[in-house]
């Protein structure tokens, strides 16, 4: 699997454009690395630089984008509303895909080291990198900012942990380390500057004293006004949206603001955020407002709505969302065929696709007529009763048809391993040895895969039933060809699991399998017969 880690640098420059484009480009002329999102901010005077990568790569623009910012950023003349304390202010790396928070720790250590040693400057590491609890905090290591660094660096206890223990005045100090993924996230007040910090204040897990801690955990925050914007806002890091999740942080400004009397205007996303922060949303407006959406998409428009976040710019989606982004469509020639190419296929001269593959289809077929009589059946008049019900039935056969699709090709591709094990050379007895282990290996990953479509497939039944039980009858026909479908389906991934039992040497693998198709296969026969019936009776 591809290791993913993304790398979001902050430097002090958001007004020359010349500069802002010059990192840009650093970072986007290192191979491996895909650049994200650029967000220069002319007031705070920061921008923030997206991108992902492989490990190695992006130890790599990291440094190509600090080489830039120390020939260009001059700190002795840098001013602007966010706090900051060097050239390049901060620059984590988070683990995306594939990668620990350890491995990320190390990444951390290699970039501050070859940085510090190249462009002979200090690094302070944080976070997860950070061993010492009194600066393992970016604000403990910010604390008196550029102006108080000549005197803050020479102490014994703020000594950096790569590069020189001096100021440099061009550059000031960095902080380097791994962290969970942070969203940096504004909510836009129409109010002034002073309202704004108060209510960040009030929710930010510092609060305004130790006496008096903010509501939220993991939030950090303050309030500021934008000119650019005509607004002031209060402006948030979410450390850890599994434990403060950004649509808390929204409502929560909103009724603070309404205990002041002043109006909340949206919110903005600067940089990336996850795809769960997104639908977790979601699911919080839906409940709320007690809401039946289906399609991710339009679960996303509801956020995007309902937090305001296109108020200071276009959200979009595919640039904004971190799992939009990088994700690779999934290769599935046979399931993005046309039906006829697809028939056509299965029609031709060779083995694959095959049965297993069409068993799949037929199966998705099953549960995507099943889905479609529960879906017509929903939001009309005279079945408005039904509603609750529908609820919980539409999700399971939806998701049990979106499932199946990639099980076509899966069935394809899964004799591949035993193929390539047969072509292993067998000239000695080790090489015998290693031959017959990985064509084992391949048999069982290719009962494996039919007998996974056989499962998806056994989920549905129970909602299957209920559709037939509750749905609009005039589409009988509709969910009887589905029932027929999907016990067809299921049948056809039996027969591709048990026709590879036979080379299976291991006995007990052979036993605890077969038991569990055989009892799938037993079950679908019975249940469709219920629904059949269940239709009958209702004619």
């Amino acid at each position: 699997m591809k290791k993913i880690v993304e790398c979001v640098p902050n430097f002090s420059e958001g007004r020359d454009q010349k500069v802002i484009d010059a990192i840009s480009e650093a970072i986007r002329s290192v191979k491996g690395v895909t650049l994200l999102d650029v967000d220069p901010g002319k007031s705070t005077n920061r921008t923030v630089y997206t991108f992902v990568g492989d490990p190695e790569s992006v130890i790599e623009g990291a440094l190509a984008a600090s080489r830039v910012a120390k020939e260009k950023i001059d700190m002795r003349t840098q001013k602007g509303e966010h706090p900051r304390m060097g050239a390049l202010d901060v620059c984590p790396f988070v683990p995306v895909a594939n990668v620990s928070m350890e491995e990320c720790v190390e990444i951390s250590k290699k970039f501050a080291k070859r940085a510090a040693d190249e462009l002979n400057v200090p690094f302070y590491l944080y976070e997860h990198s950070q061993t010492r609890e009194y600066r393992k905090k970016l604000p403990q290591i910010r604390k008196g900012e550029y102006e108080g660094l000549p005197e803050k660096i020479i102490q014994p206890d703020w000594e950096p942990d790569y590069g020189p223990a001096k100021f440099v005045p061009s550059w000031g100090a960095s902080v380097t380390g791994a962290r969970f993924f942070l969203i940096a996230y504004n909510v836009n007040i129409l109010g002034t500057s002073n309202q704004a910090h108060r209510i960040a204040l009030d929710l930010r897990e510092a609060g305004r004293s130790q006496n008096e801690p903010g509501r939220f955990k993991e939030l950090k925050g303050l309030g500021w006004y934008v000119d650019e914007y005509n607004m002031a806002q209060c402006s948030f890091n979410l450390n850890n949206y599994h434990v403060t999740a950004p649509h808390e942080v929204f409502e929560a400004v909103k009724e603070e603001a309404g205990k002041i009397n002043v109006g909340v205007a949206g919110s903005e996303l600067v940089g990336l955020i996850p795809l769960e922060a997104m639908l977790k949303a979601a699911e919080y407006y839906m409940s709320r407002e007690n809401l039946f959406i289906l399609d991710e998409d339009q679960k996303i428009k509801l956020v995007i709505n309902r937090m305001g976040l296109n108020s200071v710019s276009q959200f979009k989606p595919q640039e904004r969302i971190i799992e939009y982004i990088i994700r690779e469509e999934p290769s599935e020639p046979l399931a993005n065929m046309s039906t006829r190419k697809f028939i056509e296929a299965i029609n031709a001269r060779t083995s694959a696709p095959g049965g297993g593959s069409a068993s799949a289809a037929i199966a998705a077929i099953g549960t995507g007529l099943g889905a479609m009589v529960a879906k017509l059946t929903y939001g009309v008049r005279k079945f408005e009763h039904l509603e609750p019900q529908l609820r919980n039935i539409i999700p399971v056969l939806h998701d049990a048809t979106m499932n199946l699709i990639p099980m076509i090709d899966a069935d394809t591709n899964a004799f591949n391993d035993y193929v390539e094990a047969m072509r292993l050379p067998q000239g000695s007895e080790e090489e015998k040895n290693i031959r017959c282990e990985k064509m084992q290996a391949g048999l069982k990953k290719a009962i494996e895969i039919p007998l996974k479509t056989m499962k998806l497939g056994d989920a549905a039944w129970e909602k299957m039933l209920e559709a037939a039980a509750c749905g609009n009858i005039a589409s009988k026909s509709d969910i009887q060809v589905g029932a027929r479908a999907l016990e067809v389906g299921i049948w056809g991934a039996y027969q591709n699991v048990m026709i590879n039992m036979g080379g299976i040497k291991d006995e007990q693998f052979v036993a605890e399998k077969t038991a569990e198709a055989e009892k799938i296969k037993d079950r679908a026969r019975k249940v469709c017969d219920e629904i059949l019936k269940t239709l009958d009776s209702r004619s």
